[in-house]
């Protein structure tokens, strides 16, 4: 669908008149922390605490964090030769994102062929493009149990501090569980979106009903399990839902076949394209599944989210589909035209007003009455909030039980004993369930929930206090043997957070090798090496995924102005590819540069 000048502008104001109503003077400060009366929201539903005596030993390697960057370190470090491996993680199992989000309709939305790590190492065939959430879970404790990642593990247990031992060389760990034992390296791989947020909406600790996050589904009150299973205790039960993001778009339909009537809570709707889930054909699987398909796969979807280059799209889905709109949007234009040109510039934003028009029609096409369709319709770029993909979402708007609360963009107005009020209206529910996310853009020992204390008790934070410092994304000066698993400073590649984390858990054993069999004490990058990487990494686009004047999200820290130090919040100036190939060269060379061992 082509868009006219007068169209186009008609949008522009459109996208302005909604941003504006959504805008607020507390941006992050909007959404309350999990504690008080809703302690109980950040406790374990699934597996009780076992008894246990605290650790006071010594191993080669403790991981903070159980999740991908666990285990995809924690098997790199074993295949290496290094098993001495202690993961400790808050959870009552492997699984980080997995073990905790099990809500009814949970699922990866990212091919599974590409988001699920060590397929290949693991011998395992998705049962579906898009995974969901049971199988994901099943898969990381796979890889434990393959790797003998349990032996050593420590299960519903909080890190409390880190801090290095000048004296002996190695790390000491402290946690909430009496633990009180010492590593030659450790890991961090706490994870980008864990710590669960509420919005702070007026009257919220005066409900008298039940309710939970979605992080932490009460199956106990809802009937059925995470695998499907009809939640037959709804039955007769009003619910509200709060909030309209990834989340919700996943377990609303299950709501709302199960729901005597589910009231959707909305601010913002989320643009919702077909996402096209279908299982994986064996034969199909076998014939592809030849000696490294899995990391061809991993560097096709990244190229081609980077700008194309590769000769076929392997992955075919809603996100290369973005990519390739923008090649299809360059293709006229002569070679010589920068990509930053006004003209190309230009082109590249038609095309993304053409796709959200195409997403608003979608809408119109399945839902039946026209004002909530209306309500559905996403007015912003595509990539200014968290692009979602659901072939069943829309489609519960037509279920008798399913009734949108659209809020305008104000949100709910407040919470009384009994309900919601949205646009001065009450409406009287026995449950709430909070699908509000995650922390983003909070001090990192907040989302950590411990201190880091290097050479000489400098803590990270204060490392960090003007903004984020390392090489790689990985090594912080100051702070020897000790390693971060995550995208920023490196790929930050976030829109596959796993092809991240196996680069940097390929670099780490690698690197701890090289120490062990050259009978190193020590690693830790020099102040040159750290300060020349910052410097180079600021020579690229930076800038946050979502444009300030977006709609507010967390891609734009909710609308507000950037603090200064998140502009070291960047990854490689010539893209994740490129990057990719830069520390796959950098470690298998062997010489590590700008790392020193002593």
């Amino acid at each position: 669908m082509a868009i006219t000048p007068a169209e186009k502008e008609k949008l522009k104001k459109k996208y302005a008149e909604e941003r504006k109503k959504r805008l607020r003077a507390d941006g992050n400060d909007q959404y309350i922390r999990i504690g008080g009366k809703f302690s109980h929201y950040r406790e374990d539903p699934y597996l009780p605490i076992k008894e246990r005596a605290p650790k006071t030993d010594h191993v080669k390697f403790a991981f903070i964090g159980g999740g991908y960057a666990g285990l995809v370190t924690g098997a790199r470090l074993v295949e290496h030769g290094i098993n001495d491996v202690r993961i400790i993680e808050k959870g009552g199992d492997f699984g980080g994102t997995w073990y905790w989000n099990r809500y009814p309709g949970a699922q990866c939305d990212i091919a599974s062929l590409v988001y699920m790590p060590l397929l290949e190492e693991t011998n395992h065939m998705p049962s579906e493009k898009y995974a969901h959430a049971p199988e994901l879970l099943e898969h990381c404790q796979t890889i434990g149990n393959q790797f003998n990642l349990y032996d050593n593990a420590l299960f519903h247990t909080a890190v409390n501090e880190l801090r290095w031992d000048e004296d002996d060389q190695v790390w000491h760990i402290l946690t909430n569980r009496g633990d009180d034992f010492t590593a030659q390296y450790v890991g961090i791989g706490t994870g980008i979106l864990h710590v669960p947020k509420l919005p702070g909406i007026d009257g919220i600790k005066d409900f008298k009903g039940h309710s939970f996050h979605t992080s932490r589904w009460d199956y106990a009150y809802t009937g059925g399990d995470a695998s499907g299973g009809f939640m037959e205790k709804l039955k007769d039960k009003r619910v509200a839902l709060i909030g309209t993001g990834a989340t919700a778009i996943q377990c609303v339909p299950h709501l709302a076949k199960a729901c005597e009537t589910v009231y959707v809570c909305q601010r913002t709707p989320s643009s919702v394209d077909v996402r096209g889930n279908h299982p994986i054909d064996a034969k199909w699987f076998e014939e592809m599944a030849t000696p490294g398909w899995q990391q061809k796969w991993l560097e096709n979807f990244a190229v081609n989210l980077a700008g194309g280059g590769a000769e076929e799209d392997l992955v075919q889905d809603g996100w290369t589909d973005m990519s390739r709109r923008v090649r299809d949007a360059m293709a006229d234009f002569p070679k010589d035209v920068r990509s930053d040109s006004e003209e190309m510039l230009e082109a590249v934003e038609n095309s993304d007003f053409e796709k959200m028009e195409d997403i608003r029609a979608r809408v119109d096409s399945i839902v039946a009455d026209k004002k909530t369709s209306e309500s559905l319709k996403a007015w912003y770029k595509q990539l200014c909030k968290r692009p979602c993909f659901h072939d069943e979402y829309l489609d519960a708007f037509n279920e008798s039980s399913t009734i949108l609360l659209d809020t305008d963009g104000k949100g709910v107005d407040h919470i009384t004993e009994k309900g919601v009020v949205v646009q001065g209206v009450e409406y009287e529910v026995d449950c709430i369930i909070y699908a509000t996310g995650f922390e983003v853009g909070t001090s990192l020992i907040r989302r950590a929930g411990f201190e880091t204390y290097g050479h000489d008790g400098i803590t990270l934070s204060q490392a960090w206090s003007d903004g984020m410092r390392s090489k790689h994304g990985i090594h912080v000066r100051n702070f020897p043997n000790a390693f971060i698993v995550q995208p920023t400073q490196g790929g930050n590649f976030i829109i596959n957070v796993p092809s991240n984390i196996l680069e940097s858990a390929m670099t780490i054993a690698m690197i701890v090798r090289h120490a062990e069999d050259r009978g190193c004490q020590t690693i830790e990058v020099s102040q040159q090496a750290q300060d020349a990487w910052v410097a180079h990494l600021l020579t690229g686009p930076g800038g946050p995924l979502g444009s300030p004047d977006c709609t507010p999200g967390y891609y734009n820290n909710e609308g507000r102005a950037m603090v200064p130090q998140a502009r070291y919040a960047v990854g490689y100036p010539t893209g994740a590819p490129a990057f990719f190939r830069y520390i796959k060269e950098w470690r298998e060379s062997g010489d590590f540069e700008g790392i020193d061992f002593a």
